[in-house]
């Protein structure tokens, strides 16, 4: 390989081999054991987390639907399922007929949307315990089948038009049920408590971008290979 310029070769070789370099140090588990990568995936989930607890906005929303009666039937898909789903409506006051596959539920909205609250910010603060010894299994398998009894009763409810019972019941689902499974066993952190890190991170993503960009450059420069606007002429 012919080289034009040994400077700018050099230069390239240099950034080439610390650019590589620094990438083995980020896929090396040196960052409290763990690589790079999943460093920063726990700290932005740390984050989220931090910043998704809506449980006591949704709460007040709840407080409007105590002591209304609410009826709904729901088809469950796993046999498994049935009793232990039956339990979670039984322990928040409803009366529930099992037939099947099918439940047959009837109770008070609010009360069962607030035991739904309570379990969901148990979980969202890693006290899966309290939930577990609650119902006698596990915690986690509890918190999907409150996720999946409430998606049916909210597809019933839209059906018969009852937008403000649906709505309440989808912000249930989306920000109670969800971020407390999702972010279970994840400790939370604030924003602005890791905002110098975050900077500091996204800082490095662009200078590690370029950094390799400007490796290839010189490289290509080194060798006598560069881009060069050309003119094209136009033909009457």
């Amino acid at each position: 390989m012919l080289i034009k310029n040994k400077n700018l070769f050099i230069r390239g070789i240099v950034l080439s081999i610390s650019f590589f370099g620094v990438l083995l140090m980020i896929f090396s588990p040196i960052w409290g054991g763990k690589n790079g990568l999943e460093f920063a995936d726990d700290m932005f989930n740390k984050l989220s987390k931090g910043s998704s607890y809506f449980i006591p906005k949704i709460s007040k929303s709840v407080e409007g639907f105590k002591g209304k009666a609410f009826k709904a039937t729901i088809k469950l898909d796993k046999p498994e399922d049935v009793e232990k789903t039956a339990m979670l409506f039984k322990t928040a006051g409803a009366d529930v007929d099992v037939n099947g596959n099918e439940l047959n539920i009837k109770g008070d909205m609010g009360q069962v949307l607030q035991t739904i609250l309570r379990d969901s910010d148990e979980m969202f603060h890693n006290n899966g315990k309290a939930v577990s010894e609650r119902y006698g299994y596990d915690e986690k398998k509890a918190l999907k089948n409150w996720w999946t009894a409430l998606g049916k009763i909210e597809k019933e409810m839209k059906k018969e038009k009852m937008l403000a019972e649906s709505k309440v019941l989808s912000d249930v689902i989306k920000k109670a049920i969800e971020p407390a499974y999702n972010f279970y066993q994840i400790d939370a952190e604030r924003v602005i408590d890791r905002a110098g890190m975050m900077s500091g991170l996204l800082v490095f993503y662009v200078l590690y971008t370029m950094w390799w960009g400007f490796s290839i450059f010189y490289l290509f420069e080194g060798v006598g290979l560069n881009m060069k606007k050309s003119k094209v002429k136009k033909e009457v």
